[in-house]
Parts: C-alpha cells; sequence; structure tokens
C-alpha cells in the first residue's frame, strides 16, 4: 500500500488551555515489531486527554506527548511478528497516545476488529472507556449480576457505558448527574439518577436499598467523595477511583467505616498499564463485549464530532460539561 511521508497531527504546544492544541505536520510514525499502523478515520477524545494538555496528567518517561488514546481506522501496514490482522482490516484500538492524528501506530494486542455495521465515529468511542469500564467496574470492582453500583458523571463517555453494561448483565445501576436533562439521559440507559446538587446520594443510596448499600462505586471524583461513598457501600463494598475531579487528597477519611464495612478502596490508570494487561482486557472485551456490540446492543452514545483541526474547539465542549456520551474527532 502506498504511503504518504507526512501527515497532520495536533500537538500540545505548551501546557494550558484548549488553545494550545495545534496541527502540525510531521512525518509518519513508524511501525515497530508487534504494532500496526493505523490509517485513523476517527479518535475519541477523553477526560485524560485534557489534564494531559494541562500538564496534570501524570506522564511517565517514554509517554506519546501527542494525546489520543483511542482511534478507529484501517490498518496500512503491520510491525514485524504481527499474524492476527492483516492490511486493509478495519480495526479500533485502544492506543498508547498519538490517536489525534491521520495516521498512529498501536499494539497488536491493544487492537480488536469493528464489529460489521458500526460506523467510524462509533467505533472510535468505544476503547478507552470500554476497557476502562471493564477493567474497573468489572475487574478490581468485580460487580455481577444481582449486584448494586453507583456511577459518578453518569452522563460522561465512562458514565454511559458503564450504565449501559450493567443493564446488558442485569446490574441495578444508580448514577448521579447535574441536571434534569442528564438526570432523564441517566433513566433513559436504564440506570436510576440522582442530581448531585439538589439531593445528599449517600441519602438517596440508603433510602432506595433500604440501608444496604450498593456493591460498587465507580468513582471520579476522588477526595472530596471519598466519605460520602465509603458510607453509601455495602459490607465489602469497593469504591474504584478513575479521576480526581473533587481533589487528590482526601482529609478526615472515616477509617472506621472502612473497617466495619471491610470496605476495598482501590483505582487505577489504564494508561500506566502494561501492553499485556491491556492485552488481556481486549480479550476480555471480545469475548464479553463483541458479541453485544454485534448485535447492535450497548452501542456508544455520540454527543458531537469535530474536524481533527479543531481539536481545540472539542476539549472546550467537553470541558464545558454540558455533553452527554462520547466527543469525536472526524479525521479522514
Amino acid at each position: 500500500m502506498s504511503l504518504p511521508t507526512e501527515m497532520t497531527r495536533i500537538e500540545i504546544t505548551e501546557p494550558g488551555a484548549p488553545d494550545v492544541l495545534q496541527p502540525r505536520r510531521v512525518p509518519l510514525p513508524v511501525v515497530a515489531q508487534g504494532e500496526l499502523l493505523i490509517r485513523v478515520h476517527a479518535a475519541g477524545i477523553n477526560r485524560p486527554d485534557a489534564l494531559q494538555r494541562a500538564g496534570k496528567y501524570p506522564m511517565r518517561p517514554g509517554m506519546n506527548p501527542i494525546p489520543g488514546l483511542e482511534v478507529a481506522g484501517e490498518v496500512v501496514a503491520l510491525g514485524a511478528g504481527v499474524s492476527t490482522f492483516a492490511v486493509g482490516d478495519k480495526v479500533c484500538a485502544l492506543t498508547n497516545g498519538g490517536g489525534y492524528a491521520e495516521y498512529c501506530t498501536v499494539p497488536a494486542g491493544q487492537t480488536l476488529p469493528i464489529p460489521d455495521g458500526m460506523d467510524w465515529v462509533k467505533a472510535a468511542a468505544i476503547p478507552e472507556t470500554f476497557f476502562t469500564v471493564w477493567a474497573n467496574l468489572f475487574g478490581l470492582g468485580g460487580a455481577s449480576r444481582g449486584q448494586r453500583v453507583l456511577i459518578h458523571g453518569g452522563t460522561s463517555g465512562i458514565g454511559t457505558t458503564a450504565l449501559m453494561l450493567c443493564r446488558e448483565f442485569g446490574i441495578e445501576a444508580f448514577a448521579t448527574a447535574g441536571s434534569a436533562d442528564k438526570c432523564e439521559a441517566i433513566r433513559a440507559l436504564g440506570g436510576e439518577p440522582i442530581n448531585y446538587r439538589e439531593q445528599d446520594f449517600a441519602a438517596v443510596i440508603a433510602e432506595k436499598t433500604n440501608g444496604q448499600g450498593v456493591n460498587v462505586i465507580l468513582d471520579i471524583m476522588g477526595g472530596s467523595y471519598l466519605n460520602a461513598n465509603l458510607g453509601a457501600l455495602a459490607m465489602d463494598g469497593r469504591v474504584v477511583m478513575l479521576g480526581f475531579l473533587g481533589g487528590a487528597r482526601a482529609n478526615d477519611v472515616d477509617l472506621l467505616t472502612i473497617l466495619g464495612k471491610r470496605a476495598v478502596v482501590t483505582g487505577s490508570l489504564l494508561r500506566a498499564r502494561t501492553s499485556a494487561e491491556k492485552a488481556a482486557i481486549a480479550d476480555q472485551l471480545r469475548e464479553h463485549v463483541w458479541p453485544v456490540l454485534a448485535a447492535g446492543r450497548c452501542l456508544p452514545i455520540i454527543d458531537k464530532v469535530y474536524p481533527l483541526t479543531d481539536a481545540a474547539r472539542a476539549h472546550a465542549h467537553m470541558e464545558a460539561g454540558d455533553h452527554i456520551g462520547k466527543i469525536v474527532l472526524n479525521v479522514a
């Protein structure tokens, strides 16, 4: 396949507001052993992208400085040792960075075939959120049929994905949001909405569960919610932290509640996991979730699509907090 020598990608010119995201012409990335080179047709926008742009994401040595953690596109080149995909395959992938570009290299183990009939935009909205929800809600959290969960930020990409998978797998879900429209969206996805601006979520959980609480909490707030989360937990419950919008430190933590409920407080960063760990999550998704997507259920909810070169506007839209579902860049 004939490939160009240059491409457009979006770079973070310096840490700051959305307008530091600027398009640049650069050489195509070189595909390494075990990798695919993907011609990107769409790329998802995620909260870690915005944190990285603002200089607030823990970037370890060797991490790709180009934002973009999920893409959908066409395989155009194979690295040495790759036998699971062929040139021309339509795929979506969890990247290690670099997705805001016309071409992106991705480890083959983090790549999955696009279900038949799914368009590029929806496919690009799958990897980051589905990998994250599966690894944390179902993996670390151990959520299973018949249990109850609480999802904070119920209308985010993570939140809507978690709600759909809970409905699919027979898990009762509560979710927080800050407006009537967002609460209605949660209800439409099968969840019980809690308006955090008007209600004490721990009190609502206690009332709705007859004081039993929820088995798993998927949390994006961090420090400011920790004590209330502990109060909403059932015995042997788990708080799984994905972010710290409410602060990365927690003061005056109620340790007695942790002991009394045998609670587990845990969390993870998907990007920091090894390629082997990410490949294992991909295998689990292929087994448990891909048949659901292929049947047309649990498809990503798309809020808005922007051209690649409008990545700054896409970030501003996400940070305004009015979106329901995913924001995606249309690349080609």
